[in-house]
């Protein structure tokens, strides 16, 4: 075998040391494993062993840390042609806020425990004052409501946007400032000037006389 066989890399969600420690343990002593690196920076783990399994270390990463584990290299030939058809149908990476009642710290770090545990979730951020969870990741939205409601036993629901109710309410704000400029604009025109045929009139006390 050449040395570039016998390198596993995972694509892992690394957030935190504790979390690149916690992968460290699942592989660590492993069949065949005889080398770990984590690379934060782009979320990857680099496992190296002559006789280690990469489908094998994969799964056992995933069911150890219950983090999503994507198998980058080498990927066998049998499974060439479904991942490529998986790329396809894996969801874009989205933003979804989730309505959850959080009553102590406890409560929302066992909540964003749970939802790290879905497939393709990157960050989960609790807000306990706001009874939010703002969830980031290649996960469908739907999903992600039902996984909450079964895994963690929490009733979520999805807060939708008002991107344009916003923007209604601004554009209405720019069109009665610039009314309101204008109002201005006549209520300090000078009642007090003439036009120009009057400054002969006689009824102008100031008016020009011609000898």
């Amino acid at each position: 075998m050449s040395s570039k066989e016998n390198v596993i890399v995972l694509g892992v969600y690394i957030h935190c040391q504790g979390c690149a420690e916690t992968v460290v343990k699942c592989l660590r002593g492993y069949d065949g494993v005889e080398g770990i690196e984590v690379d934060s920076k782009n979320q990857k783990v680099i496992v190296k062993g002559e006789k280690a399994d990469p489908i094998k270390v994969a799964e056992r990463l995933r069911k150890k840390s219950g983090k999503y584990v994507k198998l980058i290299s080498p990927i066998p030939k049998n499974d060439k042609k479904e991942e490529k058809k998986d790329e396809k149908k894996e969801p874009k990476v989205v933003e979804v806020v989730l309505k959850v009642y959080l009553h102590c710290e406890g409560c929302a770090k066992d909540v964003k425990h749970c939802i790290h545990k879905m497939p393709g979730v990157q960050t989960v951020q609790p807000d306990i004052e706001k009874n939010l969870v703002i969830v980031k990741g290649a996960i469908e939205p739907e999903k992600l409501v039902e996984f909450v409601k079964k895994r963690a036993g929490k009733h979520a629901e999805i807060v939708k946007p008002e991107k344009k109710k916003q923007n209604d309410d601004e554009n209405k704000g720019k069109e009665s400032e610039k009314n309101c400029n204008k109002k201005d604009l006549y209520d300090n025109f000078c009642p007090e000037l003439f036009y120009a045929p009057q400054l002969f009139s006689d009824e102008n006390p100031n008016s020009c006389s011609i000898m």
